[in-house]
């Protein structure tokens, strides 16, 4: 890249960054989020060849992808955990866990029979789109999610939506797995089975569980303890808080524990302890800046792989794949999910509908292609593009006016 191009790369993320800290506050009121402007800038600047920027494909640069992506989702899972203010109960988040343990499975295994007859792909490969689709976003769910630490904004829609946006990130990689074992093997289909359901569900989810809780404990100490004993300026928290972080996701990741779940769990440790801490504050500010600019730098790539022509080769079944995922899979799975619940039904469409797809969609297909060799990479990366273009126009118009509408008919100022 010569100095021209360089120079270009750091005048679009300078307008892409500075964008990004006002629009949030602009657009609060409008039907539009600001992930659509970005992918928009994105767009319209890899549009001008002139301007020499870098290829966006993450097929060309796998490795580098996957870890950009990867690190913007922990991020986002620390920031997510630190909002929640309600402790963690069986009974208290009964309906996150719902939608995590009934509507995923739901969710898996009606995308994968929609994938396997519509696009006539092998089995793992219809089990590889599920997994990717079936996860909603952390990343970009900001606009129907809970407010900062201590705000209170904490309804039945917004907890439900946050946590499960939280817990369905780590929850997703046994269907990668699951995709990745069924592809063809030496060893029989049988054996990978078994070692799936033990190693890559059980021990995966209970060290991931596990290490996220000794890592909010040890945290916990860290920030509310060692202080009396070791002056710790209020400036440094966020820097602690993202060190125990990625130590936390690095460790777990090396025990074969899935690491997404660990750093939310350790999150939601913490932000159990000294709820009313400024320490909480300090680093969820820290997270949601870094988080907004790894955000900016994704979604101008999402833009300029959409330039490039990402869906040019969209067909007619991949459309019909995701129109059927956003608005009849994911709302009526979540309708059946939420039945008995003691929530309005108002709160379960609202539910039901905004399951946002986002960045995570990405990872896992990353992931997933650096594991295995699976049919059509291209086709899948075009199908998973669209999906989240849909879902970040269709869920970021209408997140707004409908949050808006539910806060004045609860009588929520």
């Amino acid at each position: 890249m010569s100095i021209f191009n360089y120079n270009h790369v750091l005048l679009l993320l300078g307008i892409a960054i500075l964008a990004v800290a006002w629009l949030p506050s602009l657009l609060e009121k409008y039907p539009l989020s600001y992930p659509i402007l970005f992918v928009a800038l994105g767009t319209g600047a890899y549009s001008i060849p002139a301007l020499g920027l870098p290829d966006p494909s993450p097929l060309h640069h796998s490795s580098l992808a996957t870890h950009l992506i990867e690190l913007c989702v922990i991020v986002a899972l620390t920031g997510t955990g630190l909002k929640i203010d309600r402790a963690f109960s069986f009974r208290k988040w009964r309906i996150p866990l719902l939608l995590i343990v009934v509507l995923m499975v739901i969710t898996v295994v009606s995308v994968a029979l929609a994938a396997w007859w519509l696009l006539a792909v092998a089995p793992a490969t219809a089990m590889l789109v599920a997994g990717v689709l079936a996860p909603t976003d952390p990343v970009l769910a900001g606009d129907v999610q809970v407010g900062d630490p201590g705000e209170g904004r904490e309804d039945n829609v917004r907890f439900a939506l946050t946590a499960e946006a939280g817990l369905n990130d780590g929850f997703a990689f046994p269907f990668i797995y699951l995709a990745l074992a069924l592809l063809p093997a030496a060893i029989p289909l049988s054996e990978r089975l078994v070692h799936w359901l033990w190693f890559d569900v059980a021990y995966r989810v209970i060290v991931g569980s596990l290490s996220g809780w000794l890592a909010g404990k040890l945290l916990g100490y860290l920030i509310f303890k060692l202080p009396k004993r070791l002056k710790l300026k209020a400036s440094a928290y966020g820097f602690v808080a993202l060190a125990v972080t990625l130590c936390t996701y690095g460790l777990t990741e090396m025990a074969h524990g899935y690491g997404f779940l660990a750093v939310f769990v350790a999150a939601i440790t913490l932000r159990g302890r000294e709820k009313v801490h400024e320490y909480h504050h300090q680093m969820h500010a820290f997270t949601d800046q870094l988080e907004r600019l790894l955000i900016v730098i994704t979604l101008v790539l999402f833009g300029g792989n959409i330039a490039q022509g990402l869906l040019s080769t969209l067909t007619w079944q991949q459309v019909a794949l995701a129109l059927l995922l956003l608005l009849v899979i994911r709302p009526l799975g979540s309708m059946l999910t939420l039945v008995g619940s003691r929530i309005t039904m108002p709160e379960r469409w609202a539910i039901s509908f905004f399951g946002i797809r986002g960045i995570g969609s990405f990872f896992y297909l990353a992931f997933a292609l650096e594991k295995g060799r699976f049919q059509q990479p291209e086709q899948l990366l075009t199908l998973t593009g669209f999906v989240v273009l849909l879902s970040v126009v269709l869920h970021g118009v209408l997140a707004t006016p409908v949050m808006t509408w539910l806060d004045r008919r609860a009588g929520r100022a």
